[in-house]
């Protein structure tokens, strides 16, 4: 099953009164139960055997200078082939040119890329990470590391033995380091996951964390959608999760041990981007949820 929901509450047809309680109050909380059909989402299990699959990591880095090395040194081979491919977008500090140095020396037997986007923003960065990938598996990992590179081989278990096919990494399960989340960003990742868990009828505990896995294949599809929901994410989250639900994808969260910045400070400005955030709940709402 890849998920569950409920439809039409009201049966009699009257004008304007109607289609506007069937498509609006119907999907309220609590009166969804009441609802009179129910419609699940499912496709066969694919049992042949999982060999393995070729990974593409993509690292969006802006002034992560301090982190590249350790980037390199902690992320461990997958599969076929595991490909790193950096991309930095609009540092004030050194962290292209570390990039370059760290890649020049780099021993280990992991392929490496490196590039600079043209445009704004993780969400951008990613972008342009995944069009130059050429791995079967798509992950993103932040530079800052607060997810750790080795949690990275559970992700690729997960989407290779068809658990599920749009891993979502989950920082609120296991106990995180101190300063790892600031009490409101704890609160906002609590409320859209929430928010989540109600639009796309599937659970949702963590839509932000950075660390995001998927098939190449089903990414290009959700590309080549990506106008339905508009294309005002930031961070690419959003953007990611509400195409995997289009595509009707089964979305699972995997935990992971979330740790302290130990470079650097935080890109995210939490009432801007939240606000936009939010924007896009409420035009996602009326895409997926009110139709």
């Amino acid at each position: 099953m890849v998920k569950y929901g409920k439809r039409f509450i009201f049966p009699l047809y009257i004008p304007l009164i109607s289609n506007f309680v069937n498509k609006y109050i119907a999907h309220l909380p609590f009166i969804e139960k009441f609802c009179l059909i129910e419609y699940i989402v499912a496709r066969p299990v694919d049992r042949e055997n999982m060999e393995k699959y070729s990974v593409s990591i993509v690292i969006p880095a802006r002034n992560e200078k301090g982190n590249i090395k350790r980037a390199l040194d902690l992320t461990p081979v997958m599969g076929k082939f595991t490909e790193i491919i950096f991309v930095e977008g609009n540092s004030t500090d050194e962290t292209w040119s570390e990039i370059k140095k760290q890649c020049k020396e780099y021993r280990g037997q992991c392929r490496l890329k490196f590039m600079q986007q043209e445009g704004k923003g993780k969400g951008d960065a990613v972008r342009k990470g995944f069009a130059n990938a050429s791995g079967d598996i798509l992950m993103i990992l932040d530079a800052d590391l607060t997810v750790p590179p080795q949690e990275l081989p559970k992700f690729y278990g997960a989407i290779a033995n068809n658990k599920g096919e749009f891993i979502n990494g989950c920082r609120l399960i296991y106990p995180m380091d101190k300063q790892a989340m600031r009490f409101l960003n704890l609160l906002g990742n609590h409320f859209f996951a929430n928010m989540f868990t109600w639009l796309l009828g599937q659970n949702i505990k963590d839509t932000l964390c950075g660390t995001k896995v998927l098939w190449k294949k089903d990414y290009e599809t959700i590309v080549a959608n990506r106008k339905f929901f508009g294309d005002f994410d930031p961070f690419g989250d959003f953007d990611l999760i509400f195409g995997a639900s289009k595509l009707a994808l089964k979305i699972i969260d995997l935990p992971i041990r979330y740790k302290e910045r130990t470079y650097g400070t935080t890109n995210i400005s939490r009432f801007k981007h939240g606000l936009i955030l939010l924007r896009m709940c409420g035009f996602a709402a009326r895409k997926i949820k009110f139709v």
